[in-house]
């Protein structure tokens, strides 16, 4: 199976992975605005990503898989279908809500991703908190932060910030119903109408995407094969996908018409490097770091949207998305700087959880090692007696 060698040079795969997965997941974001404003269905569209993805990942899971335990369990297969049907909701949840806002404010919601996955992790008992512990508290106080600046960027939208490239070209908020007005100088709200339906609707598939990752990391427990456990999600969702297509599109033969255009370009893009080559590494580092490293990484994704879509999509930057998301970078990297202290106390190889890990079986190994010194102690103390006893005739 293909694995990740973490020696001295394999240690900075997991960073790179990451960046790779968020710069992916940054095209994805701006090719698939366009393609929305060119009329594209996103019901049929994550239909063919699915399909894809599946085509190009199912012959490395045939072959680098076959000499690992990868057999389907009627425990294990329950949990990789919730997974699929995760993906599904969230895919089809996220496309809806960008069609109604745009790949910059879609993207920067992203940045609540860490917040929500640290939550999830520590009801779930696999994120420690210690309220005591002054790391522990930094965390929280991270989360708190990240989850006020999401705020910001979702109420406030204030003034335009003027951008020579982008003057004249009104393909977002302005002209595609992304917003309300161009340029409305200290508006209280920044997503007015249809957009602050697409607001919520993008909000519920990042929660749905948090907890995607969460209940991934569990699975790779149980089923530790990357590239079947992508191979199957992405065959199951393709099923659903297509369930949900007809449930919402009708049967027309129409919508599944394939044309070489900026849509099917955006299918090929999203099942190869997003669905397929990214699902896999999100895996592949979610099983050495776990969960919270994969999404503590997130912001760099809205960055890149940013930087991308004005140039590319023309969209215009409004202050309060900078500050709000100012405010979310800021939140995620005390949450990362408290993380490195957890990943300072154990050691290169081991996943997020082994400190508590560890410390749990050590914490067992010392109740076990209670009971028998004290039978030996009341052994001593029996023999002790026995020795002050008279012999008996």
């Amino acid at each position: 199976m293909v694995r990740l060698s973490w020696g001295l040079v394999g240690r900075a795969k997991p960073f790179i992975g990451v960046m790779f997965l968020n710069a992916g997941f940054a095209g994805m974001d701006v090719l698939c605005m366009a393609a929305l404003k060119q009329g594209m269905n996103s019901f049929v569209f994550l239909v063919y990503a699915n399909l894809i993805a599946t085509a190009v990942l199912a012959p490395f899971a045939v072959v680098f898989d076959r000499n690992e335990k990868t057999r389907i369990t009627l425990r294990v297969f329950p949990k990789i279908l919730l997974l699929s049907t995760m993906e599904a909701a969230c895919g089809n949840l996220y496309f809806i809500g960008m069609k109604h806002t745009s790949a910059t404010f879609a993207a920067t919601m992203g940045n609540t991703l860490p917040a929500l996955a640290f939550l999830l992790a520590w009801m779930l008992g696999l994120e420690h908190v210690k309220f005591k512990d002054v790391w522990s508290r930094v965390k929280v106080m991270g989360t708190l932060v990240t989850v006020a600046g999401a705020m910001v960027m979702t109420l406030i939208k204030g003034p335009m910030i003027p951008l020579v490239w982008t003057q004249g070209r009104h393909l977002n908020e302005a002209g595609a119903g992304a917003g309300a007005g161009a340029g409305g100088g200290g508006e209280v709200l920044g997503l007015q109408g249809s957009s602050i339906w697409g607001a919520a609707l993008l909000a519920a598939a990042y929660f749905l995407w948090a907890s995607f990752i969460i209940v991934q990391a569990i699975v790779l427990r149980e089923y530790p094969a990357e590239l079947s456990l992508t191979t199957w999600i992405s065959i199951i969702n393709a099923m659903e996908c297509i369930l949900i297509t007809v449930t919402m599109q009708g049967t027309s033969a129409s919508i599944w018409t394939i044309k070489w255009d900026i849509k099917t370009k955006a299918a090929l893009y999203n099942g190869v490097i997003c669905v397929g080559i990214g699902y896999y590494i999100q895996a592949a580092v979610t099983k050495v770091k776990g969960p919270v490293f994969v999404t503590a990484f997130s912001p760099l994704s809205a960055v890149m949207v940013a930087i991308i879509a004005s140039f590319v999509l023309a969209e215009q930057q409004f202050l309060g998305r900078v500050v709000g998301a100012a405010i979310i970078v800021g939140g995620l990297y005390l949450v990362l700087w408290a993380k490195s202290k957890d990943y300072l106390l154990m050691s290169p190889d081991s996943p997020v959880e082994a400190e508590e890990f560890h410390k749990g079986e050590e914490e067992e190994e010392e109740e076990e090692e209670k009971p028998p010194r004290s039978s030996n102690h009341q052994m001593d103390m029996e023999s002790h007696d026995n020795n002050l006893m008279p012999p008996q005739v």
